[in-house]
């Protein structure tokens, strides 16, 4: 990295014809109370790549993602976004942040359309009044997800599967390169999961990349390019998928990843006592929960 591109935050340049790296970690540590969650990660994504991390609670999943973003500290070692380390990092419109869940606070209650709109935010100057592009973005975003009908409802009224299809369409508003999904399949039922799985599919056609924490991939797996499967805070496997002999959708099994017996999440639906939280200030949102 150059001293000028540590200074302004603005990414190096790629080679010609190179891909560049989205997210990187070299050595990567994090603790947290003391206790080591994350224990010598190395790992890089690739524009266009469509990665999977997946693991048992308390693997460490979210925590990877969350100090990829720069939201959780290292204690050891370097992550990069787009060649930058997260605090030098500035152009946040690149990424897109999908959390678990929606946490609807108190106060004025906040319509579809207005979550979804704060998709922009990073892409607005400040005190600019709402653009034509902005509010095409968002209506072409609520379209995607099937909730344009429901733009004018508050979110606390919509179903969980619906309030999630709301987080992706304000990743999709803010027309980013990369998403990042935290367990967009988490709670939901399954119409919302092959709904998910639609938008995924377009996103790829058109060359994003994706990284996604899920405990099952359901009909998203013919989606992923790549897993990385994570047990006690390291690395076990990074590669293809491996295919169980089972019904479309039936959980994933990856080569090397649980022991026999071993569910790869034995505890579905824990996420829901652990909201993320809905903040629309600065970079992507905020979360109050660890993995």
């Amino acid at each position: 990295m150059t001293r000028s591109s540590q200074a302004t935050g603005v990414a190096p340049r790629q080679s010609p014809g190179a891909a560049p790296v989205a997210f990187s970690m070299a050595a990567g540590h994090v603790s947290l109370d003391g206790r080591p969650v994350l224990r010598g990660i190395d790992l890089r994504i690739t524009a266009g790549e469509v990665v999977a991390v997946l693991g048992a609670n308390g693997s460490g999943k979210s925590t990877l993602i969350r100090a990829l973003l720069g939201l959780t500290p290292l204690s050891a070692g370097s992550a990069e976004l787009y060649g930058l380390p997260p605090a030098r990092f500035r152009d946040w419109w690149r990424i897109g942040y999908v959390p678990q869940r929606l946490s609807v606070g108190g106060g004025v209650p906040a319509t579809v359309r207005e979550v979804v709109a704060s998709g922009r935010i990073a892409r607005q100057r400040r005190l600019r009044r709402t653009s034509t592009a902005d509010r095409s973005a968002v209506a072409r975003a609520l379209d995607s997800v099937g909730l344009a009908d429901r733009a004018g409802d508050p979110v606390g009224r919509l179903s969980g599967g619906q309030q999630q299809r709301v987080l992706i369409a304000r990743a999709l508003a803010g027309e980013p390169e990369t998403f990042v999904m935290d367990e967009p399949t988490a709670g939901v039922d399954a119409e919302s999961q092959r709904h998910l799985a639609g938008t995924l599919a377009t996103l790829v056609e058109q060359g994003k990349t994706v990284l996604l924490v899920a405990h099952e991939l359901g009909p998203m797996a013919p989606l992923i390019t790549r897993s990385v499967v994570l047990r006690d805070g390291r690395i076990v496997h990074d590669g293809p998928i491996a295919h169980d002999p089972m019904p479309d959708d039936g959980p994933v099994v990856l080569d090397g990843a649980a022991a026999p017996g071993e569910a790869c999440h034995p505890h579905p639906g824990h996420e829901q006592a652990r909201p993320h939280a809905y903040d629309v200030s600065g970079g992507p949102m905020s979360s109050g929960a660890e993995q």
